[in-house]
């Protein structure tokens, strides 16, 4: 109770202050006050409606000029904007993420981590709820190993109290006793009650920890980046189970920050040193420069996704210049486009010319039957 107390007057205390500073710098001609967030999107407005919500789901559909349920779903995935520190680049990154909503005018934008990094994440996270309120686009965020300083801290909680306070953000805490924060999902419903697609999102973590090592039966010092634990695994399978039984048969995807240790199986090392497919894939299109940034535990969330046969896509972040779409096994293994540029790039690792860095975003098109297409857009269409 006192931690939702405190998080009640820290909120109001912040959005009030953002609104102050606001003025100030418009009266100052943007010369007084230097944190606020410079660009705002154009207004994008939608056509999806909130039908109904639950503890950690909500139940959306798009409809069309006639009222009814529309064909189509358009999804954008990004990931690992990484607003943080140099305010050019801050700004630089938002300013791409605007022009892709507003040439594409998605149905929703799902953002898998490592987005708000600032100094004043409880400040910043309410601006970027304010950036994506004057667009007019639905969208959801679970948390990357970056906001991630631990599992239950208050910073955490505070930050998604903060965005899911917003209308159109569909994040929500969802059960408390699971690992982490904000594990939820988004069920995309057709016209008639049929689910088109459940988006799961996951809370990843950060770094392996003994409590978590112990209760999965690994040593207490193994280290590695974490991995999503037993009880959010048993919340997924759970979860369909529900679904299925209320809406029938249904497809999935499955959405976090850091990717799964399957992603290891597209892509290996030639003897050049460079990725190339392993063959066990079917690799759609992107490539891989660096190595799978995976827990060296594999928890088994993908063979609970084979067992049930529901989520035919997995989408992460993570690993800034990997970006590859593979089918393994029957489910689509996706890097979500990166989209930050306070993060190591192709030109920092490589020194690649920004016309051919791979920052940009991934657009999902959702049929009525729940199959996937996916497309890559790029930044540097803009420069």
């Amino acid at each position: 109770m006192f931690r939702e107390i405190k998080s009640f007057v820290l909120h109001n205390t912040f959005k009030a202050f953002i609104s102050v500073e606001t003025a100030v710098k418009k009266m100052g001609g943007g010369k007084i006050v230097s944190n606020i967030f410079d660009v705002e999107p154009k207004y994008v407005g939608s056509s999806v409606r909130i039908l109904k919500e639950t503890d950690d789901a909500t139940y959306i559909a798009k409809y069309d000029a006639k009222g009814r349920v529309a064909k189509d779903f358009k999804i954008m995935v990004t990931t690992d904007l990484h607003l943080w520190d140099e305010k050019e680049l801050i700004n630089k990154s938002l300013d791409m993420l605007a022009k892709h909503l507003a040439a594409e005018k998605p149905d929703l934008l799902l953002i898998t981590g490592d987005a708000i990094l600032t100094d004043y994440q409880q400040l910043d996270c309410i601006q970027f709820g304010r950036f994506m309120e004057k667009a007019g686009i639905y969208w959801a965020y679970c948390f990357g190993n970056h906001e991630a300083r631990a599992e239950k801290e208050f910073h955490k909680y505070f930050m998604l109290k903060n965005i899911e306070s917003f209308p159109h953000c569909l994040s929500k805490f969802g059960d408390p006793s699971l690992f982490g924060f904000g594990n939820f999902k988004i069920n995309i419903m057709n016209a008639d009650n049929t689910i088109r697609q459940s988006i799961f999102m996951f809370d990843s973590g950060r770094d392996m920890e003994p409590e978590h090592n112990e209760a999965h039966g690994l040593p207490a010092d193994m280290k590695g980046y974490d991995f999503i634990k037993q009880g959010q695994i048993d919340w997924y399978k759970n979860s369909i189970k529900e679904l299925e039984a209320e809406h029938g048969k249904f497809k999935s995807m499955v959405l976090m920050h850091i990717p799964i240790k399957e992603y290891e199986e597209v892509m290996e090392l030639d003897a050049n040193g460079r990725y190339v497919p392993t063959g066990k894939a079917e690799v759609l299109y992107g490539g891989m420069y660096e190595s799978v940034g995976s827990s060296p535990y594999n928890s088994g969330l993908f063979d609970a996704i084979l067992e049930l046969g529901s989520t035919n896509a997995v989408f992460s972040g993570h690993d800034h210049v990997n970006d590859f779409c593979a089918l393994y096994k029957g489910v689509y293994l996706v890097y979500a486009q990166c989209n930050g540029y306070n993060t190591y790039t192709m030109g920092e690792k490589f020194g690649w010319p920004e016309k051919d860095w791979i920052q940009g975003v991934t657009m999902v098109n959702v049929t009525k039957d729940g199959s996937l297409t996916f497309r890559q857009r790029f930044n540097r269409d803009y420069l």
